[in-house]
This record gives structure tokens, C-alpha cells and sequence, in this order.
């Protein structure tokens, strides 16, 4: 892991150099990185008991393996690295950092209820104009979103095996239920994968499919891309009016970090919600 890490900070250096836009927001994330790996590393409760028997019957079921709605969760490690990440976040003169520290520490935010409703979220109808596009990255909610990686990273290091081998066909994620943010081609025919932010798990699904209402119909499934960015695109369905971007790495040989590829490439988010697209 620390090998990986290393070079994902090499690509984030790289990345500082040919778009000074995301510079801040790329050292933020870096930094973020290294606490992750931190926290993993200090990680000694799961956040869920996952039961073992009943798997088969949930990936048959459609159900993610994780119920934060209804199951025995264990937020105490997540709760440690949310109050980090706030510490980080406060540092870097972010939010409201210092005042939902105050809250959290005080009572008046519950922390699970909190994560529920980071779940809960339904996708915002917003419009921002170029030169406002760092405010189209959600701070707390993405901090929310972190403060649970490094637990469900070790469920889904566990379980991926087994996950990648069942028939999973769902648009979300089979670890904790996420709707995913960005997708990857890869191999010859590229075949598509959906890449979970929240626990960083990637599923193969098909590609000509919305993975948000599973529409199929060739003639309101789209894609637009950026002039010289070819290795980017941003998918479409004229149904659900969703978007997903999706890059396209394999003429590079390379196989991309897809937390350092969600943030370099936000003004695709700028430009989907611009297009009509959540």
C-alpha cells in the first residue's frame, strides 16, 4: 500500500504541473491520502460485521453487504478520522471546519445520522458559473464520504474476490450501496467498471447501460467529451437526466487512480450540470 501511495502522490505532483487550477485541491487530497493510510493502518474494530452465510443471498438480492440503515455499525474509527480530516480541513481555512468540530464535540451533530444521510443525499439541481468551479466540490459531504474509506477498504479487500465472481449487475456499489461518481474503460473491448469513492471498490457493468435508472435504449444513452482531453468523457442518459464520467486510460498503458482522476477532472461536473445533467 505504501508503494501504491507513493506513486499516486507522484501523479498528483504531475498533475499540480499541467493544471495549476486544481493545485490546491490536488495537495489537499495528497495530504488526505497519507491520512488515509494512516488510519487503515491503525484500523482494529470493522465497521460491520458482515454475516457470511447470508452473502450469496444478498448479491442474488440485489443488496450490498453493508446496511447502514438497519445493521450493527461501528462508527468509532470513522469518527476518529472525520475529527482528523476536520482537523486537516481547518488548517487549510476550509468550511466550516472549526465550527462542526464545535458541533460534534458538543452533542449537536450525530454522527450516524450524519453518514445515513450522506446516503440519503439526492443528487443536487445547482448551476455554477467557470469562475466559481471549486465550489462545485462538496467539502463536509466529502469528508462524510472519506471519514468511512479506510473501514470499508478492509471489507472490501476482504470480500472483493468474492464479489467480482458473483453475477452483481446493480448500478451501485455491492460493498456499502454508493452510487458511483466515475467509471474506467480498460482492456481491448473496453469493458466498463464503476468505481465506488466510498470504499474504493470497482465492478465490471455493462457499457451501453444508465447505471443509475439501467436504461438500455441505445438512442437516449450519450457522451460528450473535452477538445484535447481524449482520454476523458462524460456519459449521459437523456431518461434519468444522470451523468457519470468515465476515462480512458488503456492507449497509455496505465492504470489511473480514480480518487486523483475525480478530482482533476471537476469541470466535467461543471459541465454536465451546465448541460441539464445531475
Amino acid at each position: 500500500m505504501i508503494a501504491k501511495l507513493n506513486e499516486t502522490l507522484q501523479t498528483i505532483e504531475q498533475y499540480k504541473n499541467v493544471n495549476p487550477h486544481y493545485e490546491e485541491l490536488l495537495d489537499i487530497l495528497g495530504e488526505i491520502l497519507i491520512l488515509r493510510e494512516e488510519f487503515r493502518r491503525k484500523t482494529e474494530h470493522d465497521i460491520y460485521t458482515v454475516e457470511e452465510t447470508l452473502i450469496n443471498k444478498k448479491i442474488r438480492g440485489g443488496m450490498p453487504l453493508v446496511d447502514f440503515f438497519n445493521g450493527d455499525i461501528n462508527l468509532k474509527e470513522a469518527e476518529k478520522y472525520f475529527t482528523a480530516l476536520l482537523e486537516l480541513a481547518d488548517e487549510k481555512d476550509l468550511g466550516e471546519a472549526k465550527e462542526i468540530t464545535h458541533d460534534l464535540e458538543e452533542g449537536k451533530i450525530d454522527f450516524l445520522q450524519m453518514v445515513r444521510d450522506s446516503f440519503n443525499a439526492e443528487p443536487e439541481e445547482e448551476t455554477f458559473d467557470e469562475e466559481e468551479e471549486d465550489t462545485f466540490f462538496d467539502l463536509l459531504g466529502f469528508l462524510v464520504e472519506e471519514s468511512l474509506r479506510p473501514s470499508l477498504e478492509i471489507l472490501s479487500e476482504k470480500y472483493g474476490d468474492l464479489i467480482e465472481k458473483s453475477n452483481w449487475s446493480e448500478g451501485y456499489c455491492p460493498i456499502c450501496g454508493r452510487e458511483p461518481k466515475i467509471a474506467e474503460l480498460r482492456d481491448e473491448v473496453g469493458q466498463k467498471f464503476l468505481f465506488c469513492s466510498q470504499c474504493g471498490f470497482e465492478w465490471r457493468f455493462p457499457r451501453l447501460k444508465c447505471p443509475f435508472c439501467s436504461n438500455e435504449d441505445q438512442q437516449s444513452l450519450a457522451y460528450f467529451t473535452v477538445e484535447d482531453e481524449e482520454k476523458y468523457r462524460v456519459d449521459v442518459c437523456n431518461v434519468c437526466n444522470r451523468y457519470i464520467k468515465t476515462v480512458d486510460f488503456r492507449e497509455y498503458k496505465i492504470h489511473p487512480n480514480l480518487d486523483v482522476e475525480d478530482i482533476a477532472t471537476l469541470h466535467l461536473d461543471i459541465l454536465a450540470n451546465d448541460e441539464g445533467y445531475d
